[in-house]
């Protein structure tokens, strides 16, 4: 059974978001609505997947994800929102998926659908990459960027530093299948690290900041778009 919680300050929205899960028949739902963040928050309940309506009165959707996550790193968030441009989105807790209003039945089964095929998933491949420190097998979510300096590319991963024997290039060619992009000609970034943009600045999830170049500005955004428009999920090949 997933347990479900609907967010959303507009009765009418709300009502109807809750009468279209009631015809969701991959697996039984328990469902409960609520009409403002501070709502959710005070039932302190546990629940699978979120359901959060961004523009709220009061806690808007990102303050309350980001409440609700510093106690719960499991739940999946889906953001219901008027933008279509995903990539202000950025800076917010990580979402499973975007859901554009008004919300269609089909898009999102289709996002209950992905979730709980994700949820029986693991984290990806475990690549095997060569690197001077020696062999590596590696989920790339584990990874956050490489950099190419000093003619070779480091490998940075959220608990350590590789060096490898190939082309920042070639990098990006190989990950490019695995959600990541290169922003700078230096540089090939997990688009999930992304946190936000400023202007030509990158801040990843641990606070690094890497460069944006101005040309490769308008092609890295649209990537991110994309990216977080699939709900910021990679598809393992």
């Amino acid at each position: 059974m997933l347990r479900i919680a609907v967010c959303d300050d507009d009765e009418r929205v709300l009502g109807r978001t809750l009468d279209l899960l009631k015809h969701y028949e991959r697996v039984p739902l328990q469902v409960d609505g609520y009409l403002s963040g501070e709502a959710l928050l005070a039932a302190g309940k546990v629940y699978d997947i979120l359901l959060l309506d961004i523009d709220m009165g009061g806690l808007d959707g990102i303050e309350t994800a980001r409440r609700i996550r510093a106690v719960d790193k499991e739940v999946k968030l889906i953001y219901i929102t008027n933008y279509s441009d995903y990539t202000i989105f950025a800076f917010a807790v990580h979402a499973f998926a975007y859901l554009l209003k008004p919300v269609k039945k089909e898009e999102l089964f289709a996002q209950l659908d992905e979730a709980c095929l994700y949820g029986l998933s693991n984290s990806g491949p475990r690549l095997e990459l060569m690197t001077k420190e020696g062999r590596v097998h590696i989920v790339p979510a584990d990874i956050l960027y490489f950099e190419y300096q000093d003619r070779q590319v480091s490998m940075y991963t959220v608990d350590r530093l590789w060096h490898l024997k190939q082309r920042i290039t070639q990098v990006a060619q190989e990950f490019g299948q695995y959600g990541f992009a290169m922003p700078h000609k230096s540089f090939v970034v997990n688009l999930y690290a992304v946190q936000r943009i400023h202007g030509y600045e990158i801040t990843l999830t641990d606070g690094t900041i890497l460069p944006l170049s101005q040309k490769r500005s308008a092609q890295f955004r649209r990537e991110l778009n994309e990216y977080l428009a699939e709900g910021g999920k990679v598809t393992w090949i």
